[in-house]
């Protein structure tokens, strides 16, 4: 048999080896275009993600430049013509305490903090310091009716007698505010001594808050 002479099997294996080989590229061409696919659209994806989250980031930035413009009124009016002083006589050692634990919420002065200018800290503080001087402020105690009078000494016990008042929420700022057992007694006291001057000044029964007569 001559050298050019080629087997009939050996055709049909060169050319189904070389379809194999082909049949693999194809696969591996295939199987890099799906992965390359998948990686823009990962990409692209994750790039979105980041655009909208930087939207966030700056809509959130320029909302808390622009509220920095709006500051509550500040609860600076001294006013003291009602002070608590003119009903009774208010000690030195009462009116420290009154001062240092009660009055930037139960007065008309409020000694504000730097962070107060920061919104939207200053608003809560606003909030804060009105609904406490809605329940008590010692600036204007003596328009009080009696009754009332009577009513928030008696308040006032209480809450200090159950380490209610200061709020713990301001002395956790304020920790020079925080009252002692000590310090609790002498106010405990001093409304007691308050009430027995209400007693002796007007009427039982106009000490009565009206629902309760």
């Amino acid at each position: 048999m001559s050298e050019k002479h080629v087997n009939r099997k050996d055709v049909v294996f060169i050319h189904e080896k070389n379809n194999f080989i082909m049949f693999r590229l194809l696969n591996l061409s295939v199987s890099k275009i799906l992965r390359i696919k998948f990686w823009i659209h990962y990409f692209c994806r994750v790039n979105k993600k980041r655009k909208i989250w930087k939207y966030i980031l700056w809509t959130v930035l320029l909302a808390a430049v622009v509220i920095q413009f709006f500051r509550p009124a500040e609860n600076t009016g001294g006013n003291k013509d009602n002070h608590i002083s003119k009903v009774a006589a208010v000690s030195p050692r009462v009116a420290r305490l009154l001062d240092n634990s009660c009055n930037d919420c139960h007065s008309n002065t409020t000694r504000y903090p730097w962070y107060s200018y920061v919104q939207p800290v200053g608003w809560w503080l606003a909030a804060h310091v009105k609904d406490g001087k809605k329940h008590l402020n010692f600036d204007e105690f003596a328009a009080y009716r009696p009754y009332r009078q009577f009513h928030k000494l008696e308040e006032i016990d209480e809450l200090v007698a159950e380490q209610e008042m200061p709020l713990e929420s301001y002395t956790w700022i304020h920790s020079g505010a925080r009252l002692d057992a000590a310090q609790r007694e002498i106010l405990i006291n001093w409304t007691k001594d308050m009430r027995e001057v209400l007693k002796a000044k007007y009427p039982a029964d106009s000490l009565v808050m009206p629902g309760k007569k």
